[in-house]
Order: C-alpha cells, then structure tokens, then sequence
C-alpha cells in the first residue's frame, strides 16, 4: 500500500469505531479509554476529523437524533473504513515489529 500512515487521531477515532457505532461524546471517551487517558481528542478537532472521514467514505452516519433539544449523531465504520483500519493496523505492526528487531527485544536477535 503506497498510502502515507493515517494521522493518530484518525486512526483513534477508526478504532473506536470498530466494534460498534457511538456517538461523538462517546466516541472521544473510547479515545480516552484506548489511549489510558494520553489523547482527549477536543470537540473541534474531533468532529473536524469525523468530518474528514466521512468526507473520505471511511465512516458514515447511521442515525441522527435530537436529545436534549441537541442533535446527535451516531458514526459507523464502513466497509472502505474498516479496511483501511485493517491495513493500518498491519502496518504499524510491521513497522512496531522491525523496531522491536533493530533494538533487539522481544526475543529478537540484536544486530552488530
């Protein structure tokens, strides 16, 4: 794949979704959790990148709803979304997998 690494807020935001639609509220505390607290996305980058991957076919809106006299919205992955999720997850782990090998931990053989 020839596509540059997807920004980390992106790909927090694709992993929050992978195993079920939330909403954005919910979708920034699944960062949260994910991160152990490292990145709490703020509301306008958060929806700026929800935007940007809807843009991109990558998620979609499976429903909208007024709560709270509040709209919400409630984000999913798409088929396109959960690919480029798989393929980024590959990629960081053979990338993950090399450092480990140079570094020589994990059992791997310390180059001289």
């Amino acid at each position: 794949m020839s596509e540059r690494g997807m920004q980390e807020l992106a790909l927090l935001l694709l992993t929050a979704l992978a195993n079920a639609p939330r909403h954005g509220y919910a979708i920034a505390q699944e960062v949260k959790a994910i991160t152990d607290g490292r990145v709490v996305p703020r509301t306008g980058a958060l929806y700026g990148a929800l935007d940007r991957l809807l843009a991109d076919g990558l998620i979609r809106v499976e429903r909208e709803e007024v709560v709270d006299g509040r709209a919400r919205r409630t984000f999913a992955l798409t088929p396109a979304g959960r690919d480029r999720l798989a393929a980024e997850a590959e990629r960081m782990a053979a990338t993950a997998s090399e450092a480990r090998r140079r570094l020589g931990i994990g059992g791997a053989v310390k180059p001289t």
